[in-house]
């Protein structure tokens, strides 16, 4: 340019946006001593979508951060309530049974959502241009995981629905001919459906990590069964909820308790049964494509409660459970009273072998916590030594003198046992 005039440039053809802005051009100023005056403007080829673009990536990004935070909540919880629920073995009914596969699947899908996502930043982190096959085959080996995870979630909620419409409606219900049923759907369901779309992906979109939908009528045979077992369960939801009217209704309470009780059951039958998923159910990716605003606020509620809902389930039905707490303390108390039995056997029998004290206080502990009272023996007989009429009852009393309080376990009578 000559000196003291404004040079004038197209915008670059390069510009992947140069149809757009082929109209555009770059100034730049040149002063009178032929010196370049400021740095040259662009904002005519600039491309305005830039803008949106990134702010759309920042807010995937905070989506990730607390999905992440929720799966690991969830996962954490979960695996503590799965534990709890198999140690107990007087927990082990029907109910809890579906419960603890419930959970399972829950871990499942939070261990292959997190899986996933850390395949996903090795690769970005390495910067693979083109992926090793073993990289690929673990990439698709989690996808798939994660998505028959999705499934067994959604269907083990669908089986929590049916059992409890069964208890509810079905005078007569043996639960020990169901449970197999049970399995069958939750576990062997979503591989009728996932089997097929293994072969089509693998035959038609056999593409880096399965991670993209090119052709959307493959991604409906995942799809399309996840929408009708959260159908069914919404059907049972409202179904279960007139039920609970009904009866509500028929023990004449109060309006406010009324009211309470309903609230109450409805928001506990929420997370159990998945019914937040009915919400934006209809709103698929192809009739979101053109409202991004839509489409993230429907990604973000998605991601929310299907991450914390875990952690919210295993906080209803087991840590809050009056069932599991019960016997969390009856564990905590035979424990804390066979201390208090070992220190006194220890201070009044300190000469007796280790092996046989071992034994001794082993067999007192077990009289002290059986449901039964242990039958006196005859008056003509005198009781053995060893014995729980004996040996036990010296001992807990022994405890009672030094704590000053009566044990439960010693008290005569049966004790109190749970109804299920």
């Amino acid at each position: 340019g000559l000196p003291n005039t404004t040079v004038v440039v197209p915008c670059p053809w390069y510009l992947p946006w140069h149809r757009k802005v082929q109209h555009g051009v770059v100034y730049q100023e040149c002063d009178v001593n032929g010196q370049w005056v400021t740095t040259y403007n662009t904002s005519e080829c600039d491309s305005h979508e830039q803008a949106p673009h990134l702010v759309r990536i920042q807010y995937y990004v905070h989506i990730r951060i607390m999905y992440t935070v929720g799966y690991s909540l969830s996962l954490v919880a979960l695996v503590l309530a799965l534990g709890i629920l198999i140690f107990f073995r007087k927990l082990h009914c029907m109910r809890n049974n579906i419960h603890m596969n419930l959970f399972a699947s829950f871990i499942l899908r939070a261990l292959s959502v997190l899986i996933k996502d850390a395949l996903f930043e090795t690769s970005h982190i390495s910067s693979m241009c083109v992926w090793s096959r073993s990289f690929l085959g673990s990439c698709r080996i989690a996808m798939v995981m994660m998505q028959y995870s999705i499934m067994a979630n959604s269907y083990w909620l669908l089986v929590e629905g049916i059992y409890l419409h069964n208890l509810l409606v079905i005078t007569v219900f043996t639960e020990r001919n169901y449970f197999k049923i049970y399995q069958c759907i939750g576990w062997g369901t979503p591989l009728i459906f996932l089997v097929p779309w293994v072969a089509i992906k693998y035959l038609y979109e056999n593409q880096d990590c399965w991670e993209q939908n090119i052709n959307m009528k493959y991604w409906w045979i995942i799809r399309a069964p996840i929408l009708a077992a959260v159908m069914i369960n919404f059907l049972i939801f409202i179904h279960i909820i007139k039920i609970l009217v009904s009866k509500l209704r028929a023990h004449q309470m109060r309006y406010t308790d009324y009211k309470f009780r309903l609230a109450k059951s409805t928001l506990t039958l929420i997370p159990l049964l998945g019914i937040h998923n009915v919400v934006f159910i209809f709103a698929t990716d192809e009739s979101t494509s053109g409202s991004i605003g839509l489409r993230l606020t429907r990604l973000f509620s998605d991601l929310f409660f299907s991450s914390f809902q875990g952690l919210l389930v295993a906080i209803l039905y087991c840590f809050v459970n009056k069932e599991v707490q019960s016997e969390i303390l009856k564990k905590w108390k035979r424990w804390k009273l066979g201390r208090n039995i070992e220190e006194e056997y220890r201070h009044t029998y300190s000469n007796t072998p280790n092996t046989k004290t071992t034994s001794l206080l082993n067999h007192a502990l077990e009289c002290l916590t059986s449901q039964t009272s242990p039958k006196p023996p005859p008056q003509s007989v005198a009781p053995r030594r060893g014995t729980c009429s004996s040996l036990a009852t010296k001992m807990a009393w022994s405890t009672v003198r030094r704590k000053g309080s009566v044990p439960h376990c010693c008290t005569r009578g049966p004790s109190v046992t749970i109804s299920w």
